[in-house]
């Protein structure tokens, strides 16, 4: 028996205290939307393991629930094979830098996160005949033609820029996951995630609601690109992961990817001002070049999940930006970015 099957005890069973709803792998658990999925999974009732390579997930945002007796943390990378001795009900994968500075940093392990690891998680479900949810993203839709974006709409993207590792990569792990349920009636659900937000972005992650409020909160200009009336739908992250939970326990598996995100749009400019207004922050905006293949527009059409899901945000911009807010200045008041009384070796791991 591996190691993994020794800490996790994965020998089928209803695992260490009788669970209700199974066992549950998150891949990418250690990360923004990861961790606080972990959560939420453990809170209605399954075990849970967080798969991570670490790369971009950290072991701080697990300090909640590391000692929860029914999480276990796993260092691996979803793109090398997994232990053959893995047995779960569901997967959720998670697992991709989702940020341009970080997927674009290694552009090929990216796509390779997206592709090889997508194929790794579904033969898993394969073997174990289990449910598998794909976080796929708006970026999908590219610059989009079309606005708001149903999921019905086939994009405008660049197949060869700075960004396409991201974008295409989730694109074939869409592609991959639909073969997968024609080819071996595997029950997949794949998620199209619009702009999120919330505690444990990351202060470096060059995302626009993270970059203006570490800005403000340092008393530095804050950089917008090009004119700032490009538009974006901020989702609070509490909202996404009920959508998430939603889409996995929906009684029948839709036949295409919903989008879920907040259709309440906002430019660029004008989050700019929240975000100095609500800080009381004295930095000024500034303008740069805006990058390729930025769209211009993104807003979501979610009648597909407000129909069959019974789900819409519920979160406003500015609710959410006081919790994030508050997120961040305990971070930033913390050397190296790392919020206080959390260590890494608080977090059980086994490495596969």
């Amino acid at each position: 028996m591996s190691r993994v099957a020794k800490v996790l005890k994965l020998d089928g069973g209803p695992g260490r205290r009788g669970f209700d709803r199974g066992r549950a792998l998150v891949a990418g658990g250690a990360g923004f939307l990861g961790s606080h999925l972990c959560e939420r999974l453990l809170a209605d009732g399954y075990e849970v393991i967080a798969l991570d390579n670490f790369h971009t997930g950290k072991r701080y945002n697990l300090a909640g629930i590391a000692r929860d007796a029914s999480f276990t943390c796993v260092k691996h990378d979803i793109v090398d094979e997994l232990p053959a001795d893995f047995t779960v009900n569901e997967i959720y994968n998670l697992a991709c830098p989702a940020s341009p500075p970080h997927y674009q940093a290694d552009p090929i392990h990216t796509f390779k996160t997206s592709v090889f690891g997508s194929i790794n998680l579904l033969e898993l479900a394969r073997r174990h005949n289990a449910k598998i949810f794909q976080a796929s993203t708006s970026e999908v839709y590219g610059d989009p033609l079309v606005h708001p974006q149903p999921e019905g709409y086939f994009g405008n993207v660049n197949t060869h820029g700075p960004r396409s590792c991201y974008d295409e990569g989730k694109r074939s792990a869409e592609t991959l996951f639909f073969d997968y349920s024609r080819t071996y009636g595997i029950d997949v659900r794949v998620a199209r995630i619009f702009n999120t937000y919330g505690p444990r972005m990351q202060p470096d992650d060059g995302r626009v609601v993270s970059n203006f409020i570490v800005q403000a909160l340092r008393g530095d200009d804050i950089t917008v690109y090009g004119s700032g009336t490009q538009t974006r739908s901020f989702c609070f992250v509490n909202d996404l992961i009920e959508g998430f939970v939603r889409l996995m326990n929906a009684p029948v598996a839709p036949p295409h990817p919903v989008n879920l995100g907040n259709p309440v749009e906002f430019t660029i400019m004008e989050l700019a001002e929240l975000v100095i207004d609500y800080t009381n922050s004295r930095s000024h905006i500034v303008h740069r070049p805006l990058p390729v293949d930025d769209p211009r527009q993104r807003k979501p059409d979610i009648s597909f999940a407000r129909q069959h899901l019974g789900w819409e945000p519920k979160v406003a911009l500015s609710e959410g930006l006081a919790h994030t807010t508050a997120y961040f200045d305990a971070l930033l008041g913390c050397r190296r970015f790392v919020p206080q009384a959390v260590q890494a070796s608080s977090v059980r791991e086994a490495t596969a």
